[in-house]
């Protein structure tokens, strides 16, 4: 009788211990899943990750499609009355002779020169500035300062575009040449282009806006070039 007493608690001992094992097995199953599932994407967050490419690539596409493009004849039309054949630019370049000393102070470190001002036999450059005074008494106001904002610091797009047309129109450097007899504007739309490129999504462009622009897209540089010019119109 003892042995057989024995013998059943043994046997209970053991049913209760799988009994146990199985329940820790479970246990163990469950918090395996739900810690799984704590660090598994939710088809939300994947849905919405898909949602958000997706429309960042439309944005990209719709921005290709809206892309300036402009003939460069009608480009050339606005830089001709825009450009000017002087500009002003480093006002401590000073008095240098520009004959090439071997100790001048004026010089760059490639050799060559910081020049005060230029000048050109054709229009070349729209000074980033509205008006620029040297020291030395020498000043210059912009045609594009004067000639557009005739009223204010800032103007619509309408006045803009109006005032632009009615610019006096030089050949200048750069771009398909143009007689002066050629280069009536018909087609408002590069004038309204340049305008959206100044001015961003404002009402009014000021002029130290567009002085500011200018700059930018000139890369940093006092006027901006055929080249800078073209780049930004979409006609090369």
């Amino acid at each position: 009788p003892t042995h057989c007493f024995h013998t059943l608690l043994h046997l209970e001992e053991l049913l209760t211990n799988t009994i146990i094992m199985k329940i820790v097995k479970v246990i163990g199953s469950l918090c395996l899943i739900n810690s799984a599932s704590a660090f598994a994407p939710s088809r939300c967050t994947m849905s919405t990750h898909r949602s958000s490419s997706l429309h960042a690539d439309v944005a990209e596409a719709e921005s290709d499609v809206a892309a300036i493009t402009t003939d460069p004849k009608e480009a050339v039309k606005l830089f001709g009355r825009l450009a000017e054949k002087y500009i002003m630019l480093d006002s401590t370049a000073g008095m240098c002779c520009y004959s090439a000393c071997s100790d001048c102070e004026y010089r760059e470190p490639g050799g060559g020169y910081r020049m005060a001002d230029q000048s050109s036999a054709r229009p070349k450059w729209i000074p980033c500035y509205d008006h620029r005074e040297f020291g030395s008494g020498k000043e210059h106001t912009t045609k594009w300062s004067t000639d557009i904002f005739t009223e204010g610091p800032a103007v619509t797009k309408e006045e803009f575009v109006e005032r632009v047309i009615n610019l006096e129109f030089a050949p200048p450097l750069g771009g398909p040449f143009l007689a002066k007899s050629a280069a009536a504007i018909e087609d408002e739309s590069a004038a309204a282009a340049l305008f959206d490129i100044l001015a961003g999504e404002k009402e009014k462009l000021t002029r130290f806006r567009m002085g500011k622009e200018m700059k930018v897209h000139a890369c940093g540089e006092e006027g901006v070039t055929w080249n800078h010019f073209s780049t930004a119109l979409g006609a090369k």
